[in-house]
């Protein structure tokens, strides 16, 4: 954003600020002035009046002029082709010295004297504005022949480049940037003030009218101009290259020239696209077919803060031209193009980035100058359109403000920076400040960016440093807890020889079902899945696991042993933690010990890997609802008699599939297993005795039946019990002998053979009782 300090001047008080303390402000309130430069015409080039304007006698392009300085006519030598008699000039007299070293002297071109020369602008040191000579007019003040340039504003300036962030699209015209100065420099802004004059004024209602039947999101104000005899004024094509904005005709220089001084959005176009003067010109509002709120006449001419058709541009210098001032919210019209992308033109950047919303000021504005500059004829009244807003409301106490800046601030202070600012501010209720951010502050979200604002207009330097003090909160929470346990079990892990594996939380679908797991309910699944197989949400970690042992089997690795934790969830999306392991193929790595023969993983194998890592459990034979598990080699896992997962070898169908050998799974629930502080337990002093059981029972008797009837008959010196051999042979029969070691002990003595065997004798009892069991 390019400005100007004179510019500036007219929009907001500056008298006694100068422009290094302008800089300083535009920095300190976060606009970072990224170029200022100066604008000083040299001493003795004055403003000069071409009285006669004749062909130099022995060169053709070259014309003799005499030229009135106020105290003389000087004799001036001029090649430009726009000279020409009757038109005020910047002459450059002898004794002058312009940019780059060039020295004015008497001369003599083709036996002419020439003394002093007619300037262009580049010549001066100001920006190109066109081929040919400068020629004055009236617009940059009283034309005094004779006197310096450098003592009018527009030959006296300061240019200063702002580097804006994106968010602040209110500061894309001289009135923003001239909103946020009253906030720093706490001055009166000038707005203008610009009364039509109803006397004997055509109504725009004659010639014009608008229809539309839907409800859009913009704010739209339409005017009429008969344009006669218009120019450019020279201060306005001066400011024009300043800011680096090209035009091709006078109409459209002067809307660029509103719309760079208002921030509002300004088109021209041919009255004759809407109709005639005699039936009425109508503009028709409606969505086009894009979806985009656009304009009509005969036909299609505009979309609304987008782009202009090219054949409905005002082409012309004079004629009955419509004026359009519109406003759309940036997020709408971003989102819009962010949806279906259309052609656009250089105002859609103000509008995607917040154009100035009071669209009256800019028309009325435009008006004005034409009115001032030219013989034009400015129709009375607008044709409207607008959408009611209702400002967001942001409440905060003095307490947050202090807490969030580190500085006590005064109530009065705050208020009045937001005043300054354009915020309404409701009654304080107490120390609560009730905040309505204004229409063209679309970025203004939340108190964070409430508290920036005032933080840029007290200035940063301006809040004294202080130590940081913080009382941290208590971390020992759940989520701790959850954390330090599910580390503790994965360590365990990897120093039982597992290697982690890490997978997506998605699953394939069909390879998911296929094992017989349910996943995710069709309604709640994945709308926009990362790729085709990684769409649904997990229910097992156990399909990650088997295709990563697959994998790794590919590279030729004969001992594989992962495990993952993680989260998966069930057909509601509910989530819980699991902790998975895989064994397959060898249990140990080739070494001299096993003669380069590892054995190769069992289920006795398995399950003591699996202890080591989660502690002690019991098995349960059950049937998996899944088809991953061989149907005669699973296990339920209980711990502390609650159910936590299940072990299984792979199915042999499946291992074949996947070219694995011998393979074991086993899933957990991380919540059953244990974690908390382990608290010591008395234990006896006395010697432990140990006792076995050979029982001949049915092959078709499990463990679990006879577990369950030693419990109900044990007496308490039986601390804990555990097969130690099975053995089944033909002379059995359907029959075969299970030996069971008992561990008996005493808190108060050493235990007699005749303890022992009242004890036991109660076991050989009740089994024989209950399941007819007896000695080998």
């Amino acid at each position: 954003m390019i400005v100007t300090k004179n510019w500036l001047n007219e929009w907001i008080d500056l008298d006694g600020i100068s422009a290094d303390t302008l800089c300083k402000t535009f920095n300190a309130i976060g606009l970072e002035v990224d170029r200022h430069e100066v604008i000083r015409v040299a001493d003795g080039v004055v403003v000069g009046f071409v009285e006669k304007c004749e062909k130099h006698p022995d060169a053709d392009k070259l014309n003799v002029c005499q030229v009135n300085v106020g105290s003389e006519v000087r004799q001036i030598v001029c090649g430009a082709s726009n000279v020409r008699e009757g038109i005020h000039i910047a002459l450059a007299t002898v004794g002058s010295e312009l940019p780059g070293g060039l020295k004015i002297k008497e001369a003599k071109l083709r036996g002419i004297e020439s003394h002093g020369m007619i300037c262009s602008s580049k010549e001066i040191g100001l920006p190109s504005m066109g081929e040919g000579i400068m020629i004055l007019d009236p617009s940059i003040g009283e034309l005094v022949l004779g006197k310096n340039l450098n003592e009018y504003g527009a030959f006296n300036d300061d240019v200063i480049e702002i580097e804006l962030t994106a968010n602040r699209g209110d500061c894309l015209s001289i009135h923003g940037i001239a909103r946020d100065l009253r906030a720093a420099l706490a001055r009166e802004l000038r707005e203008v003030n610009y009364k039509e004059k109803q006397d004997g004024r055509l109504g725009i209602g004659r010639i014009l009218q608008l229809h539309h039947t839907d409800t859009f999101n913009a704010d739209l104000l339409f005017g009429a101009i008969e344009v006669k005899e218009f120019h450019v004024p020279f201060a306005i094509a001066l400011r024009l290259a300043i800011i680096e904005e090209a035009y091709t005709t006078t109409v459209d220089a002067l809307l660029l020239y509103a719309t760079q001084s208002t921030g509002v959005v300004l088109r021209a176009y041919p009255f004759e696209k809407f109709g005639d003067i005699e039936t009425k010109g109508i503009i028709t509002l409606e969505n086009d077919e894009d979806g985009y709120a656009a304009l009509y006449g005969k036909e299609k001419v505009s979309v609304i803060g987008v782009s202009q058709l090219k054949e409905a541009h005002f082409s012309a210098n004079e004629g009955l031209v419509v004026i359009e001032a519109s406003y759309i919210a940036p997020d709408i019209i971003a989102k819009k193009m962010g949806d279906k992308k259309i052609p656009s033109c250089p105002h859609y950047y103000r509008s995607s980035r917040g154009s100035e919303p009071k669209i009256d000021m800019g028309i009325r504005y435009a008006g004005s100058l034409f009115e001032k500059y030219s013989a034009s004829q400015v129709y009375g009244g607008n044709i409207e359109l607008t959408t009611s807003y209702e400002p967001r409301i942001i409440s905060m106490c003095e307490e947050e403000f202090e807490s969030f800046i580190g500085l006590k601030i005064d109530k009065t202070t705050i208020t009045q920076i937001f005043k300054n600012l354009g915020m309404d501010i409701g009654k304080p209720k107490g120390s609560t400040f009730a905040i309505s951010v204004p229409k063209f502050r679309h970025d203004i979200v939340n108190k964070q960016d409430i508290i920036e604002e005032v933080v840029r207009i007290v200035g940063i330097d301006n809040i004294p440093s202080k130590p940081l003090v913080f009382a941290e909160a208590n971390q020992m929470n759940n989520d701790l807890n959850e954390y330090k346990k599910t580390r503790m079990y994965r360590q365990r892990a990897a120093q039982s020889g597992f290697y982690e594996s890490v997978h997506f939380v998605f699953n394939e679908r069909a390879q998911v079902e296929k094992f017989g797991f349910t996943c995710t309910d069709v309604s709640k699944e994945l709308i926009n899945p990362i790729t085709a197989t990684f769409d649904t949400l997990r229910p097992t970690l156990l399909v990650g696991l088997l295709n990563s042992a697959s994998a790794n089997v590919k590279v030729n690795q004969k001992k594989i042993a992962l495990f993952e934790s993680g989260m998966i969830f069930d057909t509601n999306r509910h989530e819980s933690k699991r902790i998975s392991f895989i064994v397959s193929g060898s249990m140990e790595s080739e070494k001299i010990s096993n003669a380069g023969k590892p054995a190769v993983i069992d289920f006795a194998a398995f399950t003591k890997l699996i202890a080591d890592v989660v502690g002690s459990f019991e098995l349960v034979s059950f049937a998996p609802e899944h088809t991953l598990a061989h149907p005669y080699i699973c296990a339920k896992v209980l711990i502390n008699g609650e159910k936590a997962g299940e072990i299984f070898r792979l199915h042999p169908q499946i291992e074949e599939e996947y070219d694995l050998g011998q393979t074991f799974m086993c899933e957990i629930k991380t919540d059953v297993l244990a974690y908390a502080l382990v608290e010591a337990q008395p234990y006896s002093k006395y010697q432990a005795s140990y006792r076995d059981l050979s029982l001949l029972i049915s092959k078709e008797l499990t463990y679990e039946t006879i577990k369950l009837a030693i419990q109900k008959y044990a007496t308490v010196q039986i601390r804990r019990f555990y097969p130690v051999d099975r053995y089944i042979s033909e002379s059995l029969g359907e029959q075969m002998s299970l030996t069971l070691r008992f561990v008996l002990q005493s808190d108060d003595k050493t235990l007699e053979e005749e303890d022992i065997n009242v004890a036991m004798d109660a076991i050989l009892n009740g089994l024989k009782e209950e399941l007819g069991v007896g000695l080998r």
